[in-house]
């Protein structure tokens, strides 16, 4: 019987192993028709994968979602492909090795550049391209995430440390959720959102679930972009959506401006006061435009290699 991805915990369906051309890759796999390639960010894995698609789409019915866990993550072995083209190429022989032709992509943060190289490598299997506050060219991650990943990485190595971030992270999300939307009523507002509440608050426990097993790739990742020349936008033709908040810390507004100037077919949702995590906070606005480009229904920008600011006055929801 086909589970209904509705009918799933947040966090998606139980992962599988998926032996490819390529090697063994995990995934949470659940739904049927047009399909989603989810891809997570830093810190992530499959779960958070399927929370991306799980935001972006008012519903997953009627729709099969393919959630990775990037390589280096969880049960993905680095081996697979540490380099964001390396990864693409992994991604092609999962969906030879699940029967999938085409896929809707979506990616967040850190997983832009492995889903770009996706969309330009592998043209004919793109239907389409969402961008959520994604890295697509060099980046120095700042001091301060750094020193906190330090941080985390000795946190991870005392016995039953992360159990106990996670429990309290589930029973107090306001804590956690302080350092990503500083603002006080953003953050409110969010938190008691009925969508982007939930979603949030699985995020935010997700990252201490077999939080050994996140840090290394992370790591890497930062390594990675650092020295990362520049990425092929330009020969992607898919359809692309591309959200991002003007006031994101993280990755700066920057990636999605240049990004949008390459891609012939791409559409920018400029959030003015979103920061990093601007998928929650201004959840119903991202939906809403991300709906086409999930259903294979996104047509060319009205004004190809322009930037368009589909939503430069839109606050976060009320």
């Amino acid at each position: 019987m086909t589970l209904d991805p509705d009918a799933l915990p947040l966090t998606g369906p139980a992962p599988v192993s998926v032996t490819t051309s390529r090697g063994t890759i995990q995934c949470a796999i659940a739904g049927e028709g047009p399909a989603i390639l989810a891809i997570h960010g830093g810190m992530g894995g499959h779960d958070q994968s399927w929370l991306l698609a799980r935001a972006l789409a008012k519903t997953l019915r009627g729709k099969r979602v393919v959630a990775v866990s990037r390589p280096g993550y969880l049960s993905s072995a680095l081996e697979l492909g540490a380099s964001p083209d390396e990864q693409a190429d992994v991604y092609g022989a999962l969906l030879d090795a699940v029967g999938i032709s085409t896929v809707a992509v979506v990616a967040v943060s850190a997983g832009g550049p492995s889903a770009l190289q996706f969309a330009a490598r592998h043209p004919s299997r793109c239907r389409s391209l969402v961008l959520v506050s994604a890295c697509t060219g060099t980046l120095r991650t700042p001091p301060e995430i750094a020193a906190r990943l330090r941080m985390m990485r000795h946190l991870a190595r005392l016995p039953g440390l992360p159990r106990v971030l996670r429990w309290q992270a589930e029973r107090n999300p306001q804590v956690g959720a302080r350092r990503s939307i500083p603002d006080d009523a953003m953050r409110e507002r969010t938190l008691r959102h009925p969508a982007a509440g939930p979603l949030f608050g699985a995020l935010q426990s997700s990252v201490f679930w077999h939080l050994h097993a996140r840090l290394p790739r992370t790591v890497n990742d930062i390594a990675q972009f650092a020295a990362l020349g520049q990425l092929p936008a330009g020969s992607i033709l898919a359809p692309t959506l591309v959200v991002h908040g003007r006031a994101d810390n993280v990755v700066p507004f920057s990636h999605a401006e240049n990004v949008c100037r390459a891609i012939p077919q791409a559409r920018l949702l400029a959030l003015a006061d979103g920061g990093h995590v601007a998928l929650f906070t201004h959840l119903d606005a991202v939906r809403e435009q991300a709906e086409p480009f999930l259903e294979a229904r996104a047509g060319a920008s009205s004004h190809p290699h322009r930037v368009e600011d589909l939503d430069e006055n839109h606050t976060a929801q009320s």
